[in-house]
């Protein structure tokens, strides 16, 4: 049988993407793009926010409507979190949460079984432990996610995940070493290890730097990269550790959500403007050619014109390499979602737009910046005659080239840039 994966929010849910594509595989399925024709789609939803709740939504009836003979299963947070809800989407054949991944055959076969919906959602425990499961590959990438660890235990009064993912829980530091072995024999040069809270790991003792230095002296690998971070989690030892490694990426991806003290506080974030700012100047002093990127939220509810001209301000201050902006969307069941001072949406979109064009402005500043520079591109894909790959600090670099160099590391000098990135020409 075919089957298609459609795939909604981080690089958490792409990594059990593949952890479940894996396990069809070994069952003796087929695996094809989301395009084609299928026997079963998998849609591995999103719920980070309300338009993530909408997007599975959509996808999932797509499916059903263009192939109504096919099995459509809808799988990850938003079932997870709001199961309810995602009990009430008919047009899923097979719900589950996010503790069934590897179960995907059985319930496939099980369904077949009983001629009828499967609904498989476990809610989550105290004293979870890691879902067990290593990747083999990483389809169509040239970069390797690898799921360190799950869960969160903040409850930042706007967000579901911890709703949907449970409490932190990560993956025995041997297991990760052993994932890794596997990839970088399938020729994989960069890891990126990701998590709900990336920077929670810990396995009896050992932190994320013990992670990656840990997996820095394997052969093949030549990139270690991190994804989002908490910054009250980034401690001196931290970063300590991660300038010890010579294969760590600098490219610091750290969660803000508001430049406003009052604002942060009413979030339940657990840091303060000042320390935020702090952090990143440690950073920036500490790693050559450290990029800095963050999320920033606005129109959280009791967020005055002059909380926002604060945020907007600080970040400002802080010259992030690139925003990631939302509007605050309302989560069922958050303490936010009851609080007073619920903002119109034309305010919290008005607000998003100020944010985003300031940070296209610091980011065109900061691309104009890389003009004359020689830099180590990993390239990635290649297009109407055009390589595309990342420097160590993500930045996006493209080159003219008649030679097919994806998947290799190769020097290149910054002769131009655009709204997407840089431009420039091989010189190795």
């Amino acid at each position: 049988m075919k089957v298609a994966f459609y795939t909604l929010g981080c690089k958490v849910n792409q990594y059990e993407t593949q952890l479940m594509l894996e396990s069809l595989l070994a069952a003796g399925f087929n695996v094809v793009p989301c395009e084609e024709k299928a026997d079963i789609y998998v849609v591995n939803s999103c719920t980070v926010t309300a338009v993530s709740n909408q997007k599975t939504r959509q996808s999932v009836r797509a499916f059903k409507r263009k192939h109504p003979e096919s099995i459509v299963i809808l799988a990850g947070c938003m079932s997870q979190a709001y199961p309810e809800e995602a009990k009430k989407l008919t047009e899923a054949d097979i719900v589950i949460g996010n503790t069934e991944h590897k179960h995907l055959p059985l319930l496939i076969e099980r369904y077949f079984a009983a001629q009828g919906r499967v609904l498989e959602i476990a809610p989550h425990g105290g004293g979870e432990s890691f879902e067990s499961g290593i990747i083999h590959d990483f389809e169509g990438k040239t970069r390797a996610e690898v799921k360190i660890e799950d869960g969160c235990n903040r409850f930042c009064t706007y967000c579901a995940i911890p709703y949907a993912r449970g409490r932190v829980r990560s993956k025995p530091l041997e297991e990760v070493k052993k994932e890794v072995e596997f990839l970088a024999a399938k020729g994989y040069k960069e890891i990126v290890l990701v998590g709900i809270n990336l920077s929670a790991y810990n396995d009896d003792g050992k932190d994320l730097g013990d992670v990656v230095c840990a997996i820095t002296p394997m052969e093949g690998i030549e990139r270690i990269r991190l994804g989002s971070l908490e910054p009250d989690h980034i401690t001196d030892e931290l970063i300590r550790k991660l300038r010890q490694s010579e294969k760590f990426c600098p490219q610091f991806h750290i969660s803000l959500q508001s430049g406003c003290d009052k604002t942060l506080r009413a979030m339940n974030r657990h840091y303060t403007a000042a320390e935020y700012a702090a952090l990143c100047g440690k950073l920036r002093a500490t790693f050559e050619d450290c990029t800095l990127t963050t999320d920033v939220m606005t129109g959280f509810p009791g967020e005055s014109e002059a909380n926002f001209n604060e945020s907007l301000r600080f970040v400002e201050s802080i010259g992030f390499e690139k925003l990631h902006v939302f509007p605050y969307s309302i989560r069922e069941g958050t303490k936010a979602a009851a609080m007073e001072g619920q903002l119109p949406k034309s305010v919290k979109a008005q607000r998003a737009k100020e944010m985003i064009a300031l940070g296209d402005a610091v980011r065109k500043a900061f691309l104009a910046q890389q003009v004359g520079k020689v830099v180590e591109v990993l390239f990635e894909s290649k297009k109407d005659g055009v390589s595309t790959g990342h420097t160590k600090n993500y930045i996006p670099v493209s080159v003219k080239t008649d030679e097919d160099i994806s998947d290799s590391i190769r020097l290149v000098r910054i002769e131009g840039f655009d709204t997407e990135g840089c431009s420039g020409i091989l010189i190795d």
